[in-house]
């Protein structure tokens, strides 16, 4: 049976921290280890969850969002689905469909996510740190999370599956394997993340890897959604009503089921409400589109690439050695010199603190506002 190290990153101090934390120690058979990464600071998400990793001594490193609360048999899923396949590298799972925020708006958001995992479930090629484990040495020698690039909450966890999937690794969303969102969002985060944190640097990590993913909210459902939302909207600055009709008729039509949803769990109103949270939804992606491929066309002609590949050819077997994954790790999070004791850099209060990389690669997002809480999805 494969050991399990739970990894909570809580660096922003988040009020849900002992709520996420205490589902964990009650969840049936809950992880062999916990390790809560809260200092320093202002240590990011990514470069936290890196520290975390370090520091496991499970088989496999269960990524547990601080405002998550997982229920009680996701421990016991990760494991049996790891002892079952033993070529498996990562399985991540969803939010459930009661999330704690009463708001109209942290329901829609919530219950989004919800619905595009639980229709999606099977063979990934993308990766989610919510609720997600992954095997630790497969985890080590790919170079963790991409903390130089990655330096507020976005899409490192999607980047990271990515990575593994293009070396060949196998990674599986389990919509069974579930966790309750505790965040709030506002109408303003919403759009703040969609737009900054997710859409923009989304847009670099497809012109970087040469090709569109289709992989979750990136479908051919979607794609016609935001679609029928631009023509929708053109019709409404053209003034057009029928052209508005037939649009909203179009993206009822594409998402009938998470309407469906959205009307089961919070009431007709608001499922009403969440039709046109959803086209603004649509709209912000698309308006991340040109903004995304200007970031990466400055970037490219300022000659800013990312970083180098992590993991050069290790011939030394010990992890630990100035070859090892763990120091390719340490030099991911800007460590010079092999990892001490199994940690990346000097250790502060027991956690592994990564040092500021003098020439970092630029954030996909040039943008520099405070950071978001840890889970954006």
């Amino acid at each position: 049976m494969v050991t399990l190290s739970a990894v909570v990153p809580a660096t922003n101090r988040p009020t849900t921290l002992v709520r996420a934390t205490e589902a964990i120690g009650r969840a049936t058979a809950p992880p062999d280890e916990l390790i809560v990464v809260n200092d320093p600071a202002d240590l990011s998400a990514a470069a936290a969850r890196n520290a975390g990793a370090l520091r496991a001594r499970g088989d496999v490193v269960v990524f547990v969002d601080a405002d998550v609360e997982v229920h009680p048999d996701a421990f016991v899923r990760i494991r049996a689905t790891f002892d079952a396949d033993p070529g498996l590298t990562a399985v991540f799972g969803s939010y459930d469909d009661t999330p704690r925020a009463a708001s109209p708006v942290s329901a829609f958001r919530n219950l989004l996510h919800h619905h595009v995992h639980q229709t999606s479930g099977g063979a990934a090629e993308t990766f989610w740190a919510g609720l997600g484990a992954v095997r630790r040495d497969a985890f080590l020698a790919t170079g963790g999370f991409d903390a130089a690039r990655f330096r507020h909450p976005s899409i490192e966890d999607i980047e990271l599956g990515a990575r593994l999937a293009a070396g060949g690794a196998r990674l599986r969303l389990d919509p069974a394997i579930q966790g309750k969102h505790l965040k709030r969002w506002t109408l303003h985060s919403m759009v703040w993340t969609d737009f900054a944190r997710r859409g923009v640097p989304w847009v670099g990590l497809q012109m970087r890897a040469g090709h569109a993913s289709t992989a979750l909210n990136c479908g051919w459902r979607h794609r016609l959604s935001a679609a029928a939302c631009v023509a929708g909207g053109a019709s409404v600055l053209l003034r057009r009503p029928a052209g508005v009709v037939a649009s909203a008729a179009a993206l009822v039509a594409l998402n009938h089921a998470f309407y469906a949803l959205l009307a089961h769990r919070r009431g007709r109103r608001e499922a009403a409400l969440g039709i046109g949270l959803h086209a603004l939804h649509h709209l912000t992606a698309v308006a991340a589109l040109p903004a995304g491929l200007a970031v990466h066309a400055h970037n490219h002609r300022e000659q800013l690439v990312g970083p180098p590949p992590l993991l050069p050819p290790s011939p030394a077997p010990d992890a630990h050695g100035p070859q090892g994954p763990i120091a390719a790790l340490a030099a991911r999070n800007g460590h010079a010199g092999p990892a001490r004791n199994g940690h990346a850099g000097p250790a502060r209060n027991g956690h592994a603190g990564p040092a500021r990389s003098a020439t970092p690669p630029p954030d996909d997002n040039p943008l520099d506002v405070p950071a978001e809480p840890a889970s954006l999805t």
